[in-house]
């Protein structure tokens, strides 16, 4: 593991991925699994919100749509309520044991989404992430499509949640302000054109996958 520039520990065998709604980023997250178990390695896939028995919960309160939503600030509170919870229950203890992590989505999607996309305070969400947090992956892979087309995967899979019921233009922020910190993090970041089929967008993540794991040889 190493120390990135932010204060935050950077941990090799930690991946993340990151994206819009309709991404395909579990399509993605299950590919990267298979190749990291064929490999010979322990993997533990997660996700957020959530990841963990009093994350989960907390997910059903902010992505509930019949209740009363939370403020953007108790929704970014929220987020890293759950965030810590995972953090120190599944994910350190599965890198200090040697195994890769692969998160659907971790505090990038904070930055973006209560940051970016709600106008939340980027200062406060920073101090949250190396406070609360204190760790960030190895690898992000961002999966990137126009709004339209995650939309339309988005509205084949059932009754959507309270964010995926946002505005379009909410979503138009979010996918820019994912592209704008890829680029400020390009060091970790890879972007993949997940407009593409399928099975082309999980062989390039594989790919990318397996460039990061040889440069931590």
């Amino acid at each position: 593991m190493t120390a990135a520039g932010t204060g935050l520990v950077r941990h090799p065998r930690f991946v993340s991925l990151e994206g819009g709604e309709g991404a395909g980023k579990s399509t993605v997250l299950a590919a990267l699994r298979g190749a990291l178990e064929q490999a010979g390695e322990e993997v533990v896939c997660t996700r957020e919100p959530g990841g963990s028995p009093l994350a989960e919960r907390v997910r059903g309160l902010l992505l509930d749509t019949t209740g009363d939503a939370p403020v953007p600030q108790a929704e970014l509170l929220l987020m890293f309520a759950a965030r810590a919870q995972l953090v120190d229950t599944v994910i350190l203890p599965a890198l200090q044991r040697g195994a890769w992590v692969i998160s659907d989505r971790f505090t990038d999607a904070s930055h973006v989404y209560q940051g970016a996309a709600r106008g939340g305070d980027r200062a406060l969400i920073a101090e949250l992430e190396r406070c609360v947090v204190g760790i960030e992956p190895g690898l992000t892979l961002l999966l990137d499509l126009p709004v339209a087309v995650g939309h339309a995967r988005v509205r084949g899979r059932g009754q959507p949640d309270r964010i995926e019921t946002e505005r379009e233009e909410f979503f138009e922020t979010v996918r820019e302000a994912y592209l704008q910190r890829a680029g400020l993090h390009a060091d970790r970041f890879r972007v993949i054109d997940a407009a593409a089929p399928a099975e082309d967008v999980a062989a390039r993540a594989v790919a990318l996958l397996h460039a990061h794991r040889g440069t931590q040889r």
